[in-house]
């Protein structure tokens, strides 16, 4: 049977374990031009992307300044960004904001103009680089990917039963390093304070 070590380090050694826990050799670089390194490439890169939208402590800042240009009004938000909200306690108005066209539009007025104000407070989730997650993070996306090319390249359902294992482990893993990093609180300490409120709902949708 195939190997499901994990090796972490690098977006290279997950490739490279994507491919020994499918049975296909390793290599020694990324080669986009090879249509399966490319599609394993891209199998870890949405397991990521996907992974770190679900917002975690290590990714999610709150109460992050963005002010408008002085000449457009309108606030630039990055691509690294991935989700977006108005910090709680931002009170001049009530706002609904999204992503759109790479800056920040308002639903409720249907503007992306805020000249209006001089700076709003956003808590974002932002997409890091695969190198600097977690390790138990590392872990979790990359047996989430095996799990993908096992089921789209390999017609072993034994295989991607055992992949399928060993991902809930590490799923289960990364919830108990998120609940020992997050300091969440069931009572409601101001946002000032190292707690956070325990929002329930956030796990329910993981």
């Amino acid at each position: 049977m195939a190997s499901t070590t994990i090796d972490l380090d690098t977006e290279l050694s997950a490739v490279n374990s994507i491919l020994g826990a499918i049975g296909q050799a390793p290599v020694t670089s990324i080669n986009y031009d090879n249509p399966e390194i490319s599609f394993i490439y891209n199998l870890l890169r949405d397991a990521n992307v996907d992974t770190q939208a679900e917002g975690w402590h290590f990714n999610t800042e709150k109460h992050v300044k963005y002010s408008p240009d002085s000449v457009t009004g309108k606030i630039a938000i990055a691509n690294d960004v991935l989700q977006l909200d108005v910090s709680n306690g931002w009170s001049r108005r009530e706002y609904d904001v999204v992503r759109r066209n790479g800056y920040l539009y308002d639903k409720i007025d249907h503007t992306d103009d805020f000249s209006d104000i001089e700076s709003i407070d956003l808590d974002v989730i932002k997409l890091q680089n695969y190198e600097d997650l977690p390790i138990i993070f590392r872990r979790y996306i990359t047996y989430r990917a095996s799990r993908m090319a096992a089921t789209q390249l390999v017609a072993n359902p034994n295989l991607v039963k055992l992949i399928a294992q060993q991902e809930a482990l590490s799923r289960a893993a990364l919830m108990e390093y998120e609940c020992n990093q997050g300091n969440h609180s069931m009572f409601g300490f101001p946002e000032n304070t190292v707690y956070e409120t325990y929002q329930p709902w956030r796990n329910l949708r993981r």
